[in-house]
């Protein structure tokens, strides 16, 4: 937080401009986070637990969170003197941003792994590696570990393109997907009856 000027230390502290977009930010997502949980149907099952409480939780914490930083942001912000002289990367939020949009984009006629993997390499390009192939590897791997975990143990498809996808367009999967997600879905069997 920045106290007053050098000049005058008593006075009042400038709003900061960046800090209070961050703060309504989050107060805004509480709002609708608010309104979309009100909207949950409840069934009269339910005595006073039901799936409106976690969602309501979450929205008031969220709201008190938009308040402290708006609070703070009014008093002069969070940032210390020495970072609000620095310039942002724009090279590496555009990176991120470019990560984010081509995962949106090609989540569902490339499917997850493949989205997945560039939204890994672009991120850790905005973080300044370089190893394109090695980063693309280890987001394959954490990609391929999330797709496997959802897609058999879960039974949720979280984006099959056609590296999922078998040749023939089976939407299950392509034969070594589907081989994996018997052997996995068998191992782990095996080891619950033990």
């Amino acid at each position: 937080m920045t106290s007053g000027s050098p000049e005058n230390p008593n006075a009042r502290p400038r709003p900061a401009i960046g800090e209070t977009i961050i703060g309504a930010g989050v107060l805004v997502l509480a709002i609708v986070m608010f309104w979309q949980a009100m909207s949950i149907p409840v069934s009269p099952l339910y005595a006073k637990v039901g799936p409106t409480v976690v969602p309501l939780m979450t929205a008031a914490a969220l709201g008190l969170l938009g308040v402290l930083l708006l609070s703070d942001a009014w008093q002069g912000g969070w940032q210390p003197e020495e970072e609000k002289t620095v310039t942002p990367d724009r090279a590496a939020l555009l990176w991120i941003t470019a990560g984010l949009v081509l995962n949106v984009v090609l989540i569902g006629p490339a499917g997850f792994t493949i989205a997945s993997t560039i939204l890994f390499v672009c991120v850790a390009r905005g973080f300044g590696s370089k190893a394109i192939v090695r980063d693309a590897l280890i987001g394959a791997v954490f990609a391929l570990i999330a797709y496997f975990g959802f897609a058999t143990t879960l039974g949720i498809n979280i984006g099959s393109g056609w590296r999922e996808r078998d040749r023939t367009g089976d939407r299950r999967g392509g034969r070594l997907t589907w081989t994996l997600s018997r052997n996995f879905s068998t191992a782990l069997r095996s080891r619950s009856l033990r």
